[in-house]
């Protein structure tokens, strides 16, 4: 009984770890993008679930693996991380292919050994073949594991379908450039670099999805005496292809065609408030892009 206790005792600590650390995850993202602004909160909770499930579904597998590796005499820490890290599809099959038949007990020597073996190969005691029953130990196949891991399975693929279904299709997603809120693509963008240091906004990327926005937040200490400096270069600028700055605050929305800048934009600030302002810029087909941005 002590040592069931003692071997379950890392699933029993470990999984709440894990637990905590994804919760604190979510937590420190929260807490440094804003929060959730712009995005409907049945996104982020459907793919909190799908982590959750997807955790619970390893864990449940591992479990069974971990029990049936002791009914083998297999080395039970060795297969339970390797069920665990190939995710446990992977895993469960590699495992399945590489297992050990189940061994009984020699009565003489205790040396593990095959049910089918007619002498031990450790001390050359004779097994009776009407003994292998009782040398075997039948037990419980642990199929609680294996239920509740198709359970969490399920759920995680309901989950994982709920928020690509959501995100397909833009339901509860913020794709308003000009919206105080924050703004989510659902495209991508290939960068080379973006920093935010010392209120400097650097961005170089080298190619964007049409109507790509990546914004950043800065802040307006003095409205009337203060300009936005803009020095912009477009390496690539196809035909039709254009990038937009835009300056949003509240229900102030300000765009400016930054495409084909001669020289460093400055921009004033005057019909704005201090506080924080919304930094974007729209990315329309324009390729191999060099930007510096800052509040002065």
């Amino acid at each position: 009984m002590n040592n069931t206790k003692k071997n379950r005792l890392p699933l029993y600590i470990g999984l709440p770890v894990v637990l905590l650390l994804i919760f604190l995850r979510f937590g420190l993202y929260f807490l440094k993008s804003d929060g959730f602004s712009g995005l409907s909160m049945l996104i982020p909770i459907l793919l909190l679930c799908f982590i959750l499930f997807a955790l619970c579904t390893s864990a449940f597998f591992v479990a069974w693996v971990y029990q049936d590796c002791k009914r083998r005499g297999d080395d039970l820490v060795l297969w339970a991380i390797v069920v665990f890290v190939a995710t446990p599809f992977i895993g469960l099959l590699i495992y399945f292919l590489h297992r050990s038949e189940i061994k009984a007990i020699c009565p003489s020597c205790g040396q593990r050994i095959s049910v089918k073996a007619k002498y031990c190969e450790e001390c050359g005691t004779h097994i009776e073949k009407e003994d292998n029953s009782v040398m075997v130990k039948q037990g419980t196949p642990h199929l609680t594991f294996i239920v509740t891991g198709l359970v969490s399975m399920v759920l995680m693929l309901a989950c994982l379908t709920g928020f690509i279904v959501n995100a397909a299709t833009g339901n509860g997603i913020n794709a308003n450039v000009a919206s105080n809120d924050q703004v989510w693509n659902l495209g991508t963008i290939s960068m080379n670099y973006n920093t935010y240091l010392d209120g400097v906004w650097k961005l170089d990327f080298r190619s964007a999805s049409e109507g790509f926005v990546k914004e950043q937040n800065m802040t307006i200490t003095d409205a009337d005496a203060q300009l936005l400096y803009a020095n912009i270069s477009c390496g690539t600028v196809p035909d039709g292809a254009t990038l937009v700055l835009w300056l949003v605050q509240e229900d102030i929305a300000k765009s400016i065609d930054v495409t084909n800048l001669s020289e460093p934009l400055e921009y004033p600030l005057n019909k704005f408030e201090n506080g924080k302002v919304h930094v974007r810029l729209q990315i329309n087909g324009v390729e191999s892009t060099v930007s510096e941005i800052y509040i002065q």
